[in-house]
């Protein structure tokens, strides 16, 4: 007869340690559904997960830059550059805003080179790009407004059975970024250039290539955020995304990872990513003072972490 799985190994810290980002998003359902019970709806859902789907796009994207050892300081102004293209140039010249959609990308991938060639700190070029990816959003919006385009709003705007677009669009995206990264062959090399650079050049893998690689994949889907969030809210803004950039960083290690190694988790990256989403609910329903709402978030963040090294401390004991 099978035996089953037994309580020591469900209960151990490399399971719970595995399982914190989940439960940390379960705890906080449990306690927005007992404070707002009419939110354990599909409108209610909707409404709570409404922004979940730009802001896991913005920490995957984030992710990747963590993966090989760096942090990408412009995302948030990046995807606020994407969101006015999104609203201008895509809405009215669809091939001059795919044009420039694209090139974004590539100054991504210029990016990832210039910081392995040189050897510059990520912190500082892409705290620079910031600056660059703001001044060229208020050229091109100076004042908030644009308009999505109608595809764009169609499909943020879909009515999925059972439960909401949104849910369905993080599932995926973590899915699939897990069986690139994670399950492919290539995944390893990627990965493994934030884990061990020269091992991995040792092994006839451009660490070049890689860099650009995942410079490239940050450029994507920070790209695809700024679309979806130009499709959820209509119009853009120059400062629409600024708040991403510390979110996403935060939605990267909620969710298992870690700053060094190439040690990260697609999936705990996006369940990261819609704890932060519903936290800003969990504390406007406590009625908590906005201005306190940003600090309150942080505290829910060291919480969690608190319990991961108590649980990474219970691991390395055993």
């Amino acid at each position: 007869m099978r035996e089953g799985v037994s309580p020591q190994i469900l209960f151990s810290p490399r399971v719970l340690r595995s399982l914190l980002p989940a439960l940390s998003l379960v705890a906080l359902l449990a306690a927005i559904f007992y404070l707002q019970p009419r939110a354990m709806s599909y409108f209610g859902l909707n409404l709570l997960l409404n922004l979940a789907v730009p802001i896991a796009l913005a920490t995957i994207a984030q992710m990747f830059v963590i993966t090989v050892n760096d942090l990408d300081l412009s995302i948030g102004a990046y995807v606020g550059f994407t969101a006015c293209v999104a609203a201008t140039w895509l809405n009215q010249q669809p091939l001059l805003g795919i044009a420039v959609l694209l090139a974004g990308i590539a100054v991504y991938a210029a990016m990832g080179a210039l910081i392995h060639l040189r050897n510059l700190p990520s912190i500082v070029v892409t705290l620079g790009m910031s600056f660059v990816w703001q001044g060229l959003s208020v050229l091109l919006l100076p004042t908030p407004g644009g308009r999505a385009p109608g595809w764009l709003l169609g499909l943020m705007g879909l009515k999925t059975p059972f439960l909401p677009f949104a849910i369905f669009a993080s599932v995926g995206l973590g899915l699939i970024v897990h069986l690139g990264l994670m399950r492919s062959a290539y995944g390893v090399v990627l990965r493994g250039a934030g884990g061990n650079a020269r091992s991995v050049a040792r092994a006839g893998w451009s660490v070049l290539k890689v860099k650009m690689i995942m410079f490239a994949l940050a450029g994507f889907f920070g790209a695809l955020a700024g679309l979806a969030l130009v499709g959820l809210t209509t119009s853009a803004d120059a400062n629409i995304a600024l708040r991403y950039t510390l979110l996403s960083v935060a939605g990267v290690i909620l969710g298992g990872g870690e700053f060094v190694g190439g040690r990260v988790s697609p999936i705990g990256a996006v369940i990261g990513a819609i704890t932060l989403t519903l936290a800003a609910s969990f504390l406007s329903f406590l009625r908590l003072n906005p201005d306190w709402q940003i600090g309150a978030q942080g505290a829910i963040l060291i919480l969690v972490l608190a319990l991961r090294l108590l649980v990474t401390r219970a691991e390395r004991a055993s």
